[in-house]
Order: structure tokens, then sequence, then C-alpha cells
């Protein structure tokens, strides 16, 4: 008797990285206007909410306290720190999205993309890349909602994370939104899937 269709479900756990500012939350938000059966991991941080955000929607919004018990008890799939915010994935939902054949997609960085290249390495890793390196400088400077501090940190992570493009299975340019997001709903393998039996 074979579980060789139990073990390996149609659907797949697509990684979507990419430096700060490229678009990946426009992108995301017309893939799940067009497929809404792929599922989109919420993850959690300790970042505070801006004022446009919905908690359990944009983000899960927790304390440090909290984050830290979600490391300990091995409940995210991967975590990372960035400008004194700490930012994770659940765990939980994925695998079982995975196991009910529900596509899945991440939005992580990429110190949260290679943890799960460790622990996951059947996923699929796509980078998001900008139309060129001076327009990502431009939308970030742009972005209007970080003090100067943080717009210098977040130039260099980007400059760090466009270096580590190659680490990646395939690179979409961000050129277009609406291109981008249907050769990313390509990839995600995002046919409704229809019943076995």
């Amino acid at each position: 008797m074979s579980n060789d269709d139990d073990a390996r479900p149609a659907a797949r756990l697509t990684v979507l990285s990419g430096p700060s500012g490229v678009g990946k939350d426009s992108v995301i938000e017309l893939i799940r206007a067009r497929s809404p059966f792929v599922w989109l991991s919420v993850s959690v941080t300790t970042r505070p909410k801006r004022d446009y955000e919905v908690d359990g929607v944009h983000y899960n919004f927790v304390d440090r306290n909290e984050f830290q018990r979600l490391v300990a008890a091995g409940q995210l799939l991967e975590w990372a720190e960035f400008a004194g915010n700490l930012y994770g994935t659940p765990r939980g939902p994925v695998e079982e999205r995975l196991r009910q054949g529900i596509p899945a997609l991440l939005k992580i960085d990429l110190q949260g993309a290679r943890q799960v290249r460790a622990t996951m390495p059947e996923a699929l890793l796509v980078f998001l890349a900008p139309p060129s390196v001076a327009e990502l400088h431009r939308r970030l400077v742009g972005r209007g909602t970080e003090d100067p501090e943080t717009i210098r940190l977040r130039l260099e992570h980007a400059d760090e994370e466009l270096a580590a493009e190659t680490e990646f299975d395939v690179t979409v340019v961000n050129d277009s939104v609406e291109r981008a997001a249907d050769e990313l709903i390509g990839l995600l393998g995002c046919l409704p899937l229809s019943p076995k039996h």
C-alpha cells in the first residue's frame, strides 16, 4: 500500500524574499486577489503596529516575552531580529496547509529564507528583485514611514540582500506588479486542486 500521495501533497511551500522596498506586499495583494486559494502565512512580530495595519492580517503583534516563548517552544519555522524588532513564521499553520495540499506562501527576509532552506529543503525560494538598485534606493528613501537611521539600516540591509540573489531558486523582477504577480502565481502551482477520488 502506497502513501506517496499523502506524503507529498500537490501544493508546495513558496518563500518570497527580497530587499525592503522591492514591492513584496503589492505583489502579494495581487496574488491574493487573483488566487484566493493560496494561503499566505502571517508572521509574528514585536514591531509596533502601524496605523493602517490589522492584527492577525498584516502581522500577529506580540510582546518580546511571548515571542521568546514561541522560539523556546520550537513553534517558529524561522525567526530574525531587525532594527530592534523580532519577526518570525509560526510553524504549525504552514505545516497544516501543506498537509491539506493548499499552496502556502511565506514573505520573509534573507535570514529567514536561509533558515527555511535548512529546515524545509523542498521549499521553492523566490527572490523578488527591483528593476534597478537606484530604483530600490529611491523607493526606500521615499516611503516616509521611518526615521533617517532606520532608512540607513534598510539601505545597507537591502544591498546585502541584493548580493544574496544567487542563493535563490528563481528570480522574479518587479518591473510591473501585474507581471510579477502572474509569474509568481505560475511558480506557486496555483491551479485549484481537484479531488483525487
